[in-house]
């Protein structure tokens, strides 16, 4: 791994005036590496809740004859609270720690999920999937990276980011191989109950190896020099979330970082990762190869977006972001004309291509978040990560209605790559800021 380097530590043995308390000399490997690979593996082992909706599309209908854009709803509520959660869950992380809400969101996810097994109504499948789910995986989103690598980091944050980036995004397509298999050998419910073993063998692990703070350890962040206190626990955690956004909102980059991360969400989580799957099937395509393909973009996503936080920590995030929804659009275009019975070398070109791109976004816009918004970053990176969600949701819903009037995907692929050139020109315009500003909140 990149930067993980020594760090020596000078900090002296005794209390000082302040009350603060020995601090031991650093290891040779500083301990916040070894949260992040915590936090790293933490995503990695939920994702399988983000993996199963695509499968679920067709095996839903068949069974109980909902349309696809019935349950394209569903999708559509759990990818919008997914992103609403995201600034509240952070706020919370800073009132009760990062194990609590953590523990707590996965718990959530493994109810929802498991109960699905029993629904015989489309109600149902929107509370569960929809709102249980959303909610749960909401407090587990990138919200989560952002708290991680803001406390335990002050150098290298856009290659952490990157890699913590990496994991959740995917983790879960790397499950799609094994969830496709089970639905397809073992229909559909036993696929969902894997979803909620996989939520709650999570628990135990956050719970003993996570810790909130350097300051726990008696270490300084990584790359700091200096011994940061721990801060209180911040009361009124929905008022601050709230007050963040509106301090926000009354700024520019905040609109154009919005609009740039709901196209993202548009263009991979509601089109690829919603809706590939089904629209491979359509042109005969076995479900299990079109979930094979998926999990290859997994494969590729982290390597992109791991040197995508490299190169954040080097380069103009604006245009690093530019750069990546330019690409992103074109390879878009040009997908319908490869979706085939079979895999063939172009598909598989198209594969690696989108993958190394599929959220390379994240660690610019964090950065940029950061530069403009200082200390409230990681809660407004939640309110730009639900503007992700909510465009990620649109397309969830409106994919599935498509299919259902068109009878084809096409006219989303080309919508979506429209959009991906709207965002690389948006990227642009955001303007620098040479100092961050923190928000100053009232609580």
């Amino acid at each position: 791994m990149l930067g993980v380097v020594t760090q020596t530590s000078h900090l002296p043995a005794a209390p000082d005036a302040s009350g603060r308390p020995p601090a031991p000399r650093a290891p040779r490997i500083h301990r916040a590496w070894f949260v992040a690979a915590v936090a790293f593996v933490t995503i990695i082992g939920a994702a399988a809740f983000r993996s199963l909706p695509g499968l679920l599309m067709d095996p839903l209908h068949q069974e109980f004859g909902w349309s696809r854009g019935t349950i394209g709803l569903a999708v559509s509520i759990n990818l919008a609270l997914y992103g609403l959660t995201a600034p509240f869950a952070a706020a919370l992380m800073d009132r009760y720690g990062i194990r609590k809400v953590v523990a707590a969101a996965l718990t959530v996810i493994a109810v929802g999920s498991g109960l699905t097994v029993w629904m015989t109504a489309a109600w149902q499948l929107l509370l569960c999937w929809g709102l249980l789910v959303g909610l749960g995986t909401g407090s587990m989103a990138l919200a989560f990276a952002a708290t991680v690598t803001n406390r335990w980091f002050t150098e290298r944050r856009g290659l952490v980011t990157g890699i913590l980036t990496a994991a959740a995004a995917s983790g879960q397509l790397l499950f799609l191989p094994l969830l496709s298999w089970i639905v397809q050998e073992h229909h559909w419910r036993p696929a969902a109950v894997t979803v909620a073993v996989s939520a709650l063998a999570v628990v135990p692990f956050v719970w003993l190896l996570l810790r909130d703070h350097p300051a726990d350890i008696g270490l300084p962040p990584y790359g700091a020099e200096e011994f940061v206190p721990k801060p209180a626990p911040v009361p009124g955690a929905a008022r601050r979330t709230l007050g963040v956004l509106f301090t926000a909102v009354r700024t520019g980059p905040f609109w154009l970082l919005a609009g740039t991360f709901a196209i993202c969400g548009a263009s991979t989580s509601g089109l690829v990762q919603t809706h590939f799957v089904p629209a491979s099937h359509d042109h005969g395509m076995p479900i299990t190869a079109a979930a094979s393909l998926l999990a290859v973009i997994g494969v590729f996503d982290v390597l992109g977006t791991i040197a995508s936080g490299w190169f954040t920590d080097r380069y103009d995030a604006r245009r690093l972001l530019a750069v990546y929804y330019a690409l992103r659009g074109l390879s878009l275009l040009f997908l319908p004309m490869l979706l085939a019975p079979s895999v063939h070398p172009p598909m598989v070109f198209f594969i690696v291509f989108y993958g190394l791109d599929w959220v390379a976004t994240v660690p610019p816009t964090l950065a940029l978040c950061r530069e403009h918004y200082g200390d409230d970053s990681a809660i407004v990176f939640g309110w730009v990560l639900a503007s992700h969600q909510v465009g990620a949701a649109v397309v969830a819903f409106a994919g599935g209605v498509a299919r259902d009037v068109f009878g084809s995907y096409d006219v989303v692929w080309f919508a979506s790559g429209a959009l991906c050139a709207a965002a690389a020109l948006m990227s642009l315009v955001i303007r620098r800021r040479p100092a961050p500003s923190p928000l100053v909140t009232a609580v």
